[in-house]
């Protein structure tokens, strides 16, 4: 390659990690994010349509919060220190970074998805996480994707077994958890594969499908495709599997089960048996899941609280009370990625303003 073929390369990387990665300015332009907007706003006047505001308010004034927030602030902050052991072994190809470097990016991520639309903190993460180690954003965040597969993949198969426990002996889509469900979990898995094992010919296709697209778009289609591929050669048999697969275990099963128990113990909610009741607590964590990966306003509230009463009115939880309950562990969720957020900025001598500009207007340079 001459060296003005390279530096036209450099520039086009350049290019395409700025177009990849660096934060949407003129959100309020964006139509995802009124689209959002609506979506908000009508799940909230679904969710709260007839309820009386006194008996919602009654009913949060009988919540233990000493034990919500004991149970969950703990759980919540662990969560995100696993789920940055986790990133490691996803990144590993990419760069092999310190354990409090993602566990920082992890918390300026979800702290930015809880004050800003467009879950712009995937693109903060990935930019803080490159900018610190110069290495190349859009391969980050092309690993970010691959951790978004892996979470809704467990979502899908923790709805699966919960639907079918509960719907055990009975008719319906309760009791045919398993038969709808199983099939959509193995969709992700299933592309996760067909990428890793022939990533040269899907690029091809790639290709062929973006030939009537611009070719800076088509360009950068490719790009990420093409690191996304990189980044699932984390993806082999052996120990990094192993522990994405502990690791995946631990985030949803425990820890993001754990502020749902608290929760329904807070307030008093008797839904049956220990056994029974932990069902619910993961078809709950199911919906709520499923509710945050649709387009809302930032930190997710009204899809969080729709998911809550979806599913609890279902058990014989009256419509103020899954409300009251709905509102709180989102507020307990909310403040505390918020505050953690919060301290790693403070630590690091920066501020939201400053860390959001910068990744929308100073990208990463591509470190080949």
């Amino acid at each position: 390659m001459t060296p003005t073929e390279q530096s036209d390369q450099q520039t086009a990387d350049q290019h395409a990690d700025a177009m990849d990665t660096s934060m949407p300015t003129r959100w309020y332009l964006n139509w995802r994010f009124w689209i959002g907007i609506v979506i908000a706003a009508l799940s909230l006047w679904y969710v709260a349509r007839g309820i009386p505001v006194e008996e919602v308010i009654e009913a949060m004034s009988k919540a233990d919060l000493v034990v919500l927030f004991a149970l969950s602030v703990p759980c919540y902050v662990i969560a995100t220190w696993v789920r940055a052991l986790r990133w490691r072994h996803l990144t590993n190809p990419v760069a092999d970074f310190p354990r409090a470097s993602l566990f920082r990016a992890q918390a300026l991520g979800f702290m930015v998805n809880n004050l800003l639309p467009l879950r712009v903190g995937e693109f903060v993460r990935s930019w803080y996480l490159a900018r610190q180690h110069g290495v190349s954003a859009t391969a980050v965040l092309g690993t970010v994707v691959i951790e978004r597969v892996i979470d809704v993949t467990c979502v899908l198969l923790i709805a699966a077994g919960s639907l079918t426990w509960v719907g055990r002996g009975g008719e319906g889509v309760l009791a045919q958890g398993t038969l709808l469900l199983l099939p959509a979990a193995c969709v992700p898995v299933i592309g996760l594969v067909v990428i890793r094992l022939f990533p040269e010919r899907i690029l091809s296709v790639a290709r062929f499908f973006a030939r009537p697209l611009p070719v800076r778009v088509g360009a950068v289609l490719e790009r990420l495709l093409q690191s996304f591929a990189e980044g699932l050669q984390s993806l082999t048999f052996g120990t990094h599997l192993i522990w994405i697969f502990v690791h995946s275990i631990v985030i949803w099963l425990i820890l993001s089960t754990i502020p749902l128990l608290a929760g329904i113990y807070a307030f008093g909610i008797d839904l049956g048996s220990s056994t029974e009741t932990l069902m619910v607590s993961w078809l709950l964590l199911a919906a709520v899941g499923v509710a945050v990966a649709i387009p809302s306003t930032p930190g997710f509230f009204g899809t969080y609280q729709l998911a809550f009463n979806s599913v609890l009115e279902r058990f014989g939880v009256t419509p103020a009370e899954a409300l009251a309950l709905g509102l709180l562990v989102w507020f307990v969720f909310w403040s505390t990625l918020v505050a953690l957020g919060l301290l790693v900025l403070r630590s690091q001598r920066t501020s939201l303003g400053e860390l959001t500009l910068r990744s929308s207007k100073d990208p990463v340079t591509e470190s080949r």
